[in-house]
């Protein structure tokens, strides 16, 4: 297929790499200064599980102008929420109306917006549960392991896009998918604010019993709006806060069986805020705290840290390198 990558940072590249060395026609719409790069450099792909790819430019088109969408047979939506309604205007001037729209972004605002900006089009929610970090001029790092997961609908998209190293599945409960991720990725926040790796977060037992503690906070807001929520890991999603509790020794014993994840790893939202660049907080923490209000739950943890990322945000000078007990809540 001629697939545009609308949006070409760390995921858009990991994935977009992938899908052309496995035969695509792939184009990467993107900022110049990365697409220089990627251009001199051409594209590195690796991995926590020993991946090491190069993709040479001339097996990519390298596109600055919407106006690629033109060629697109399958477009997928890459950009963080913040770019989002501006990449639909895009889409909505150049891409063929029959051109399936595939969003591969956090939360479940971004796919909203797609659908209110892109009417009568085939739009599609997708989860995708690992973490990319950028590494050197133009290399792309998958710390963390999972398969992405998309709505299921016509045209077999699923088995379409799957190639070596990318498994792509459809599922009938997207949007449960998407919640269970969504309850996840609330940890993004608290490990940008922390200034730790994810390894090292999660090896500290008082750093665990926070998230384990807004996830909590997540799920009982979902229990209030009858939204289901579905695991992205082998076990039940309510699990998740208990095993998160547990002491060191059991914690890791059962969470190697669960999540595979590079000691190097941090989450975008740590670099978003070195690289001084606006948030998903609001489609994360927001998402909940919406809920929240909507349904009569408190949520004072995601609150509060929903408050520290936009300061931090707006103070621009990078993850404030906060403690448990400055960020949880009195009481």
């Amino acid at each position: 297929m001629r697939i545009v990558i609308a949006g070409a940072g760390s995921i858009g590249c990991f994935c977009g790499g992938l899908l052309a060395l496995g035969g695509h026609d792939v184009t990467l719409l993107g900022r110049a200064p990365l697409l220089a790069r990627i251009g001199a450099h051409g594209l590195r792909l690796s991995d926590y599980g020993g991946l090491d790819l190069h993709l040479g430019a001339d097996r990519l088109t390298l596109a600055t102008d919407p106006a690629c969408l033109a060629q697109a047979e399958l477009v997928i939506v890459t950009v963080k929420t913040p770019a989002t309604a501006e990449m639909a205007s895009a889409i909505a001037t150049h891409a063929p109306a029959s051109a399936p729209v595939l969003s591969w972004q956090n939360g479940l605002e971004n796919t909203r917006q797609l659908r209110a900006r892109l009417p009568g089009r085939d739009i599609r929610a997708g989860m995708v549960p690992f973490n990319v970090v950028p590494l050197g001029e133009a290399t792309w790092h998958r710390a963390s392991s999972g398969d992405i997961v998309i709505a299921a609908g016509p045209g077999g998209l699923g088995a379409a896009l799957t190639v070596p190293g990318l498994p792509v599945a459809e599922s009938l409960r997207i949007e449960a998918v998407q919640w269970g991720k969504l309850v996840i990725n609330l940890n993004n926040a608290l490990n940008a604010l922390s200034g730790l790796t994810l390894v090292q977060q999660l090896a500290d037992r008082s750093w665990r019993r926070l998230m384990a503690a807004q996830m909590a906070e997540a799920l009982a807001v979902l229990r209030a709006a009858e939204i289901p929520v579905a695991a992205t890991t082998p076990l039940p999603a309510w699990t998740t806060p208990h095993i998160l509790r547990l002491p060191n020794t059991l914690f890791t014993r059962i969470a190697a069986r669960m999540l595979t994840v590079d000691p190097s790893a941090r989450s975008s939202m740590a670099y978003d805020l070195e690289a001084g660049r606006m948030t998903e907080i609001a489609s994360l923490q927001g998402e909940i705290i919406r809920l929240g209000r909507a349904h009569d739950v408190a949520t004072p943890i995601c609150s509060r840290v929903a408050a520290l990322i936009d300061a931090a945000t707006h103070d621009g000078a990078g993850p404030p390198r906060l403690t448990v007990a400055q960020i949880a809540p009195p009481g």
